[in-house]
């Protein structure tokens, strides 16, 4: 992911609600949200090239009262891998470090036959962080939300409260992250806020002012091309928008959108979601490609 928006615990009907953007390559593989063959707890997008996943929920065990939550960002830093308008550099610990995405994907399945807390989670990965590129990764059960990076300090419980991340630190005022927020806090007060409305969150493709852009290092070309919440380009872009919603019982639902180059859409797969897994809604449920995505789906 690039780009998350969450309220966590923030709004009268729903404990965790997620309006996320995941930027990468076009040529990159990737399979839509789905229930995974290989770990069927996992309802997750995933990257066919590392095998990993973004953003995804996890059936929860007899244990557990609600789903597992994870999403990954990258962490932008220079230098930057030749020809990546996004990308950061190889970890200094390792010259092939692990994907990073295998860290949503252990703490939904579980990895080496165990399946820890969020918050035991979160110190093991803070502890072997630098085996990484730079991430921020966010674990939700339970017991709560946490935040953890391998660029910042312990990770540490969310309040109740709206967040932004991009490839940043939590928080950190980007123009993208505080405008975001913004609306998100207008959204939850409207008690007639519908789904689409959350994916109005990830559609803009506006380039703020020189003067507002971050400089991580990359040169003001590349800051202004990476600055919209989404973005379009022929080889690299917004590639999918994924709305989560979650009641206290863990039902809900999760929706994804997926564009091609120039941000052209290609489908929508929605996801009806309880505590004994999700079905997912069809023929309705997936758009064909070259269909405009609807304008209504009302939050339930």
């Amino acid at each position: 992911m690039c780009l998350i928006y969450l309220a966590w615990r923030a709004h009268p009907r729903f404990d965790l609600v997620v309006a996320a953007n995941r930027d990468e390559w076009h040529a990159r593989k990737a399979a839509p949200v789905a229930w995974w063959d290989d770990a069927p707890r996992v309802l997750a997008g995933r990257d066919m090239e590392a095998g990993g996943a973004w953003m995804g929920v996890a059936r929860p065990l007899m244990s557990d009262r609600r789903l597992r939550f994870a999403a990954i960002t990258n962490y932008r830093e220079i230098p930057i891998a030749p020809g990546s308008p996004g990308h950061d550099p190889p970890s200094d610990a390792l010259p092939a470090p692990p994907s990073r995405g295998e860290l949503v994907l252990d703490f939904l399945a579980g990895g080496e036959g165990r399946l820890d807390s969020a918050f035991d989670y979160s110190r093991e990965v803070h502890r072997k962080g630098r085996r990484y590129r730079g991430f921020c990764l966010l674990v939700m059960d339970d017991a709560g939300l946490y935040f953890v990076s391998n660029r910042g300090a312990q990770p540490y419980p969310l309040a109740p409260g709206v967040y932004g991340l991009s490839n940043h630190l939590l928080d950190t005022p980007w123009p993208k992250v505080i405008q975001g927020k913004d609306e998100m806090r207008r959204l939850l007060r409207s008690p007639h806020s519908e789904l689409c409305d959350f994916f109005s969150l990830l559609t803009s493709r506006a380039i703020p002012p020189d003067a507002c852009l971050p400089d991580t290092g990359v040169g003001i070309e590349r800051e202004r091309f990476l600055s919209p919440r989404f973005i379009v380009g022929d080889d690299y872009g917004t590639r999918a928008s994924t709305v989560l919603c979650l009641k206290a019982d863990g039902s809900g639902s999760m929706t994804e959108r997926r564009f091609g180059a120039l941000g052209n859409f290609e489908d929508e797969r929605v996801f009806r979601i309880d505590r004994a897994g999700a079905i997912e809604r069809s023929p309705k449920g997936d758009r064909e490609k070259g269909v405009d995505p609807p304008t209504r789906s009302q939050v339930s």
